[in-house]
């Protein structure tokens, strides 16, 4: 057992004992996993997802609560996760996504009163996803089509390879008759088929005979922008295309009369779509040109429903998250959540979209599940997963800003202890969140690869910088850094940290800074060009922006943000790239990498490691086995977070050096908390989220 680097425990005015968290403590957090409210607006179901250890996985199990009112339960069990679950028509059945056949995806279907889940799928490959028809007797879905007779005759015969982008696993859509299929798994029929396209989304007509769906050329990630959108009609299969437009067109949701279709929708602009604003558009269910109804809005709407006369969809603002609603006649637009600081998520409709569920959390409350109506008059909440911190001590969380240093607004979370007070420096750790256009809310608390609340408790601040690029403050600001890539990041994080030692809150001396993904590229330009810190963890981060280039999964990501290739501008790159500036590098760093990584290649991390070891600044690099940009698995997510609190412990309060190869990589949390009682006597040595998303 992972041991907390904590204070004693205190006792609250209710008698309540609680303890600053250890690593174990935050894993084993429940967690909400979506929600989706029937149909008839009569039930509430939700995932829970929590640490299993004994199989190193999380497992999430669905759980059902009457939305007047009542004792929520359990709908699935079992050692493996049901997912994606959704609604029959009629309110009476729950299909989701389970890999408990085989450890792959199949469809599942299960009455909401309980009883044993039927398997309806036996796909060959894993289900990517699937919908019900409107009338309920049949569910699409789509997976990668099986492997060709050719394909089995050549591995026989010259073992197993691949030609780069070349050849694909080509996604297609297949159908099952639900009544059929609860008497047997079906493998399903195939309606669309060949190498023309691959499906990655669809939706049914309102009277069932039809099917949009989004599809690119090929499935590889770089295809992203020829996402296009179709109509299957069902009879005699036939396909037709109806958006045919630069940059990616997605999510496809039917008007109710079935003649029209609205859409998420780059409209037309291929170069920039990383960073630039998304649209709802609108298009005839026969095709030909398609209208942007949401020029106005000055963020990333992600469409929900076309209930009515009204288009739903969420959006950020700022660090907070609200439901809207789009008159089509008018285009008027009008955010219907409340209360102003929401920060919501997972929105669900009812059939009639008369209420709406959803997932809320607060800087004082975990992630809940929600329902009210429309117009948000009453809430009800079903849930209580914030009852798991009534024995941790966590931080207090806020919204602060600052300048950058060319005049820029910057938001962050910052996370006090609960007994902060003016008037003493405190260690800084800053926790950097990866995209770069994801964003960090005040939301409590922090559950994976960074223990900030047990550096909270031992009295550090922790703030989390919404650099420029980040979601949620618009189109302008989240191209800020294009062609500026980590250094205007960096002004961000320096003005941050400057601003709160010039509130005379922290110490300059004990200043730490991590990240993952985009977070890790910022915290490995910090490490390379700055001294702001006295030690830093790069996770899964950018070393050389030439690098990744040329070997990562995702390349028009780079060409948006930087301009070119780093053939046709090599400038561009050396500015962005850290170990440009690698001769100056002098603060301790710690580097986490997946062994798999196609985001961010491996070759990133020890390219840094190896620059960093030739200067002579301490460097410690760790790879994670059998992981690609994520880290998954609970064990895993365990060493991450152990990790980073031994090497911050150690440069910010003076604990031992952590020897990760050794039972200090197993259990160093424990040998930490015996030093943490000498560090009252001789002081701290040295100075120093959100797990980053993916660039997407």
């Amino acid at each position: 057992m992972l041991v907390a680097l904590g204070t004693v425990p205190r006792v609250d005015a209710r008698g309540t004992v609680s303890k600053v968290p250890t690593v174990d403590d935050l894993l084993r957090l429940k967690t909400v996993a979506g929600v989706q409210i029937s149909p008839d607006g009569q039930w509430v179901a939700y995932g829970v997802t929590e640490a299993d250890f004994d199989q190193d996985a999380f497992v999430t199990s669905i759980w059902l609560a009457p939305a007047g009112g009542g004792q929520p339960f359990q709908l699935t069990q079992g050692k493996k996760s049901a997912t994606a679950f959704k609604w029959s028509p009629d309110s009476r059945w729950l299909a989701f996504l389970s890999p408990r056949k085989d450890d792959k995806n199949q469809i599942f279907v299960i009455r909401r009163d309980g009883g044993e889940a039927l398997q309806i799928t036996a796909s060959e490959t894993a289900v990517s996803g699937f919908e019900w028809s409107p009338d309920g007797r049949r569910i699409a879905f789509w997976a990668p089509e099986p492997e060709s007779k050719a394909l089995k005759s050549r591995k026989e015969q010259l073992g197993d390879y691949a030609v780069v982008r070349r050849e694909y696993p080509f996604e297609h859509i297949f159908i099952v008759e639900v009544a059929d299929a609860m008497k047997a798994p079906a493998a399903g029929t195939a309606h669309t088929s060949g190498h023309d396209f691959s499906v990655s989304g669809l939706a049914w007509s309102p009277d069932s005979t039809r099917i949009a769906f989004a599809a690119t050329i090929n499935p590889d990630l770089i295809q992203g922008t020829t996402s296009d959108l179709y109509v299957l009609t069902l009879t005699g299969d036939a396909v037709r295309k109806i958006v045919s437009q630069p940059g990616p067109d997605a999510n496809p949701k039917w008007s109710p009369d079935g003649k029209q279709i609205a859409f998420e929708s780059a409209m037309g602009r291929a170069a920039d779509f990383f960073h630039s604003n998304g649209r709802l558009a609108i298009v005839s269910a026969e095709g030909g040109p398609a209208t942007s109804v949401t020029d106005a809005f000055d963020e990333e709407p992600s469409l929900i429903a076309w209930t009515g006369g009204s288009l739903w969809f969420q959006a950020l603002q700022k660090t907070t998250a609200h439901l809207f609603r789009l008159d089509v006649a008018s285009k008027q637009i009008t955010r219907v959540s409340q209360p102003d600081d929401l920060t919501g998520g997972a929105f669900t409709l009812t059939a009639d979209g008369s209420r709406v569920g959803f997932t809320a959390g607060s800087p004082t409350s975990m992630v809940e599940v929600f329902a009210a109506p429309t117009g948000f008059y009453e809430l009800r909440r079903f849930t209580n997963m914030t009852a798991q911190l009534d024995v941790l001590q966590v931080g207090t969380r806020e919204v602060t800003s600052w300048k950058s240093r060319d005049g820029t607004t910057i938001e962050g979370v910052l996370i006090k202890p609960k007994d902060f007070t003016p008037g003493t420096r405190r260690p800084l750790l800053v926790v950097i969140h990866g995209g770069p256009t994801g964003v960090d809310r005040p939301i409590v608390p922090d559950t994976r690869y960074y223990p900030v609340d047990a550096w909270v408790g031992r009295g550090a601040l922790v703030l989390k910088v919404n650099y420029r690029g980040s979601a949620g403050y618009g189109e302008k600001f989240r191209e800020l850094n294009v062609k500026n890539l980590g250094v205007g990041d960096a002004w961000d994080v320096q003005t941050g940290v400057e601003s709160l030692v010039a509130k005379g809150w922290v110490d300059p001396t004990k200043v730490g800074c991590m990240g993952w993904s985009q977070g890790g590229y910022i915290s490995a330009f910090l490490t390379t060009s700055t001294t702001l810190c006295a030690a830093v963890s790069v996770g899964a981060g950018i070393s050389n922006w030439a690098t990744y280039y040329y070997n990562t999964d995702i390349t028009p990501f780079t060409i948006q943000y930087l301009g070119a290739n780093p053939a046709e501008d090599p400038a561009i790159y050396q500015k962005t790239s850290p170990m440009t500036y690698v001769k100056q590098a002098r603060t301790p760093t710690l580097i986490q990498h997946g062994e798999n990584d196609r985001r961010v290649p491996i070759p990133n991390g020890y390219e840094l490691r190896q620059g960093l070891e030739d200067r002579g600044v301490p460097v410690e690099m760790v790879v994670y086995k059998g992981f690609g940009h994520g880290i998954t698995k609970p064990k895993s997510q365990r060493a991450v977070m152990t990790h980073n609190l031994l090497w911050f412990n150690h440069y910010i309060w003076g604990d031992p050096m952590p020897d990760f190869t050794g039972a200090q990589g197993a259990e160093g949390a424990q040998g930490a908390e015996g030093a943490k009682g000498a560090q009252g006597a001789k002081g701290a040595r040295g100075a120093e989220g959100a797990q980053g998303a993916a660039p997407r």
